[in-house]
Formats: C-alpha cells, sequence, structure tokens
C-alpha cells in the first residue's frame, strides 16, 4: 500500500503556512486591540522561513546556522521586548510566540510534519484565545483545580511506578488496587461537576440523579436534612434519595462490567435557600487512599471469611457491608478469584437490599412527615431485589 510521502517542497509549504497562520492572528489583534505587537502577516512567515533555512543548513552540515538563527529571533524579540517595557507595555507572549514559530519552522523540515503543525496550531489558540482563557481563570476554584492536579498526580504519576504483582495468600495486586482506586474516584469525580454545573439549575431531582454517581448514600443524607428543615419539600426529597440509589445500582453494574473485563484482561432542583448542597468533591488523596485501604481490608476479610465460614458468611458479611457502602466489597468480590463463585450475586444483591434499607432508616429519621411514604417506597424497593438473591451463576 503506498503511503503519502512528505517531500521538502511540501514541508516548504508547511512551514510557510503555519507562520502565515500565527501572523494572521497577530495582525488581527493588532487591528481589533489598537495596540502594537512584535510581528504581523509578513514578520512570522518570514521567520518561520527562517526556521526552515537553518534546518536545511543543519541537514546538510552547517550545523551551527540552527543555534545562530534561533539566538538572532532571540536577540531581535528581546530588543522588541526592552523597547516595549520602556513605554510601560508589559508581557512577552508576542515575542515567545515569534521564538516558536522559528522553531515550527525548523521542525517541519526536521521531524514528522504533524509535530511542528501541533505546534503552529496550539500557538495560534493560544494567542487567539487571550480573552476566553482570563476569563476561564477568573471563574477559577482553586479546590477544583487542586483536586484535577491530585487526579493527574495519581492517574498519571503514582499508578506507572506500583509493582504489577501480587502479594500475600490473598493475591493483593497493588496496580490492580490502584486502578480500581482511579476507577471509582473518576467515575464520583465527573459526577461532582455534572452535579454542580446542572443540579441547582435543573432541580433535586436531577441532583439526586447525579448525586448517586458520587454516592447515594451521602446524597440520601442531604435531602433527608433538607426534609427536616423543610417539611414542605420532603416529597421532593424522597424522589432525589431514591434517584440516587437507582443511580448507585447502575453505576454498580458499570463498575462490575468493567472489572470483570479488565480481570480478564489482565489474566488473559430549582436554586433556593434550601437548594441540594454541592457534594464533597471526591478526588482527593485521603478519601482515594481511604477507599484504597478500605478495599484492601474488605479483600482480606473476604478471603477470610469465605474461608473459615464458606459461602454462608460471605452472605452474612454482604448484609454487614450494606449499612455504609457497598462499592468496595463488591469489587473486592469481584476481584476474588476463590470468591468468585455461585455466591458472587447473592452475595452483591444481599448488600445492595441493605444498604437500600439503610438509606430508607436513614431518610425516615430525618424526615419524620413522610416516614410512612419512605417506609412503603423502601420496602417496595427492598423486596424488588429478593429474587435475584436466589440467581447463581
Amino acid at each position: 500500500m503506498n503511503t503519502f510521502e512528505w517531500t521538502p517542497e511540501l514541508r516548504f509549504l508547511v512551514a510557510l503556512a503555519l507562520g502565515f497562520l500565527v501572523g494572521l492572528e497577530r495582525e488581527s489583534t493588532k487591528i481589533e486591540e489598537q495596540k502594537m505587537v512584535f510581528g504581523g502577516v509578513r514578520t512570522h512567515p518570514i521567520i518561520s522561513l527562517l526556521g526552515f533555512g537553518c534546518a536545511w543548513f543543519y541537514k546538510i552540515g552547517i550545523v551551527l546556522m540552527l543555534p545562530v538563527g534561533l539566538m538572532s529571533v532571540a536577540a531581535l524579540t528581546a530588543i522588541a521586548y526592552v523597547a516595549k517595557i520602556k513605554v510601560e507595555r508589559y508581557g512577552s507572549t508576542s515575542e515567545i510566540s515569534a521564538l516558536l514559530t522559528f522553531v515550527t519552522g525548523a521542525l517541519a523540515l526536521l521531524v514528522d510534519v504533524w509535530i511542528a503543525m501541533a505546534i503552529g496550531v496550539v500557538n495560534t489558540i493560544l494567542l487567539s484565545e487571550k480573552a476566553a482563557l482570563e476569563s476561564y481563570v477568573e471563574r477559577l476554584n482553586k479546590v477544583e483545580f487542586l483536586a484535577t492536579i491530585k487526579f493527574l498526580l495519581v492517574t498519571v504519576i503514582i499508578l506507572p511506578v506500583l509493582p504489577d504483582q501480587e502479594y500475600t495468600p490473598f493475591k493483593l495486586n497493588p496496580t490492580t488496587i490502584w486502578k480500581i482506586v482511579i476507577l471509582v474516584s473518576s467515575i464520583g469525580f465527573v459526577g461532582y461537576f455534572l452535579s454542580k454545573k446542572f443540579g441547582q439549575r435543573i432541580g433535586m431531582w436531577l441532583s439526586g440523579a447525579l448525586g448517586g454517581v458520587v454516592s447515594s448514600t451521602a446524597l440520601t443524607m442531604a435531602v433527608g436534612r433538607i426534609a427536616q428543615k423543610n417539611p414542605n419539600r420532603a416529597m421532593e426529597a424522597l424522589q432525589a434519595s431514591v434517584l440516587a440509589g437507582s443511580v448507585m445500582n447502575l453505576r454498580i453494574l458499570i463498575l462490575i462490567w468493567v472489572a470483570l473485563s479488565a480481570r480478564i484482561i489482565w489474566r488473559s432542583p430549582a436554586a433556593s435557600q434550601d437548594a441540594v448542597p454541592i457534594l464533597q468533591n471526591p478526588f482527593e488523596i485521603r478519601p482515594a487512599m481511604a477507599f484504597g485501604a478500605l478495599f484492601v481490608i474488605l479483600s482480606v476479610v473476604t478471603g477470610l471469611v469465605q474461608k473459615s465460614f464458606g459461602d454462608s458468611g460471605v452472605l452474612g458479611l454482604s448484609t454487614v457491608v450494606g449499612i455504609t457502602d457497598v462499592v468496595p466489597f463488591i469489587l473486592s468480590l469481584i476481584r476474588g478469584s476463590d470468591v468468585l463463585s455461585k455466591i458472587v450475586v447473592p452475595a452483591i444483591i444481599i448488600a445492595l437490599l441493605s444498604n437500600t434499607v439503610a438509606r430508607g432508616v436513614y431518610f425516615a429519621v430525618l424526615s419524620p412527615t413522610t416516614r410512612k411514604e419512605t417506609a412503603i417506597t423502601y420496602s417496595i424497593w427492598a423486596l424488588l431485589h429478593v429474587p435475584f438473591v436466589f440467581i447463581r451463576l
């Protein structure tokens, strides 16, 4: 099959086009903002071609031309920057972009063309979107920004350095455990931002649905307090609690599917003073570590219970863990090869049933005016789990 070849002539045109792209943006800025900037529709293409020419000299053996050319452009931009400071105009964006244009022109000849294209296009976007970027920074929530940095930390930095092998008789793999932590926290991370963006504006029912992605138990407690403070909104709060639980069940199914798939791969409201409170950002280091620790503990406990008491012990344990958060238990159950047997589905259903009853009790305690409706709703919901308890793999 024939592949497209980037000839020197085509690379020359790429360098010229990328220079024009940046130059057009700088020229439009001069016209729109009525201020002087370094370079324009002629200067930037020339700088890009200078980079291309110096790169050509580099390829034929005159290697000094490339650094000399870059230093020459740097000297010109330095002179322009000093002159700008003298008239009390600050900022070095235009000068840096000129240096980057030189680099783009050189790269258009020396490396894969997509690298030069990517740098040139991103350079232009960053220059043209100054107002939008500054507006975003003004609205930036520092806490959320730090949480995002932590997300990148645990995903990009911590995960690659963890050992990918099993330890102890319980087959605890640090990489596997951390992948599960990232998976669960990522779902909550996305749910947090969705809840913040849409929950207050559209209504409590949507807050309940989105809150279930983060934590259905936490959402039930939150809306229960609203019902406690404002009985007129108790039924609305009950609906949000039910929706949160429904989304939690869907979330469990997704997590089970991902965990089983990965296991195979590894082995082969309208705004008001009583609006739903914004849930805590789930991707903090401490909660992530706490979830990982809980997952490990439940993995060990589940293995010990299964070995000591058999299937009945695991089913009893699933009843107890349902009082709090069932996600770590279910994932530890799915992950454990010794426990992956005919009791997996009944244990998961019992845990979900127990958690449903627990959430019903929490809401009934916080909202006495709707105890009858809460009892009926959660009782029906709990009874719907019962037939699935008898399913065997």
